[in-house]
């Protein structure tokens, strides 16, 4: 099955045994083929004893840590090929991930964050309110992943609108503006979790402003550590943005995503969980081994994606931890695994848009 047939698939529509088999052929398929046309790929597979001729299932399939990403120049197609460049959120210093994107690549993960987020807004584009600056956006060139994000999730909205200003400070009046002309319909938000946090909620407190989002739809990303250092839960975030705006709880929705797999996000669900669409899967592995943890048991994360065709990003471990909930046994209703953040492991660089701003703030 190729990518489109597969971009065929409803997100949460497959059970474990057909969700395994369908993940085995493809993710075996992008291992032939990175290892055909990546020089570093094909040495580093060597190094780990791996038949190519032979290959296992893909949770045994070797792995490679994200930051290979910041050292290496990893692709699997000619350079005449890249239509985009993405760079990963870092702190001053910090140095950054590339991902070289070709033209059949980019359309791929445009189409997967379609499936996955029209399962939660609707297939219909609605008015965008992007809680955030058009000053990152600017450069179209080299995409950092928080302009990445914003870009990607503009496909939902047919009118867009901005939050704040080039000065990261409120535009009431284009708020304002905004609603009234759209006042009938469901808005949809985005936004990374820190600047919503800092530079929406904090300032509709302070401004009195109280717009009514009643409708809405958020969907934020990007990190919580600053969030978590100020003893915030996403419990509490949701309470005081709908004590601010009126959005509804059930209507904000986290999701774990990462520049090295853009597209395959994982979204959360009205009972506060991470969901793996079945475009992707989320294993976790156990520091010390990193042979595979049990259901619940707390580890490193590794996720695998159907779309890397133009880079080897398809099998990567993470510097995040984590812990899955459960398999095709969610309450919401969706199948797949669930799972949850607990945070980053122990002297990783920040990553997260959110936490990467927070630290420059």
């Amino acid at each position: 099955m190729d990518i489109k047939e597969i971009l065929e698939i409803a997100p949460f529509s497959l059970d474990k045994g057909y969700k395994h088999q369908l993940l085995n052929e493809r993710l075996h398929e992008l291992t032939h083929k990175h290892y055909a046309q990546c020089e570093a790929y094909h040495r580093m597979m060597n190094a780990c004893g791996l038949d190519i001729n032979n290959l296992p299932d893909y949770e045994q399939l070797p792995f490679l840590p994200v930051r290979l990403f910041k050292e290496f120049e990893l692709r699997s197609c000619e350079k005449n090929d890249i239509v985009k460049t993405m760079t990963s959120s870092g702190t001053t210093g910090q140095q950054v991930s590339r991902i070289f994107l070709d033209r059949e690549t980019s359309s791929a993960q445009q189409k997967c964050l379609t499936k996955i987020v029209s399962h939660f807004l609707g297939t219909k584009r609605v008015p965008m309110l992007i809680l955030d600056s058009s000053a990152v956006v600017k450069n179209r060139n080299m995409f950092s992943a928080r302009g990445a994000g914003i870009l990607g999730f503009s496909i939902f909205g047919n009118k867009r609108q901005y939050a704040l200003n080039e000065n990261m400070e409120l535009d009431i009046e284009g708020m304002k503006e905004f609603l009234e002309n759209n006042k009938d319909e469901t808005i949809f938000m985005f936004g990374f979790t820190f600047m919503i946090w800092q530079h929406f909620y904090k300032k509709l407190l302070e401004s009195g402003y109280k717009p009514d989002l009643s409708k809405g739809v958020l969907i934020h990303g990007g990190g919580w550590k600053k969030l978590v250092t100020e003893k915030i839960t996403p419990e509490e975030y949701k309470k005081n943005l709908n004590e601010v705006c009126g959005i509804l709880p059930d209507n904000v929705h986290d999701y774990y995503g990462m520049v090295e797999q853009t597209g395959c996000i994982y979204m959360e669900c009205e009972c506060g969980h991470l969901h793996a669409s079945a475009f992707s899967d989320v294993l976790i592995r156990r520091p010390f081994d990193f042979s595979l943890a049990e259901i619940g048991e707390k580890g490193l994360i590794e996720v695998v994606s159907v779309l890397p065709e133009s880079y080897p990003g398809h099998v990567l471990l993470t510097e995040d931890e984590g812990r899955i909930l459960g398999e095709d046994d969610c309450p919401c209703g969706l199948k797949g695994k669930y799972f949850k953040i607990e945070g980053r492991i122990k002297n990783a660089e920040l990553r997260g848009c959110s936490d990467t701003y927070a630290t420059k703030f």
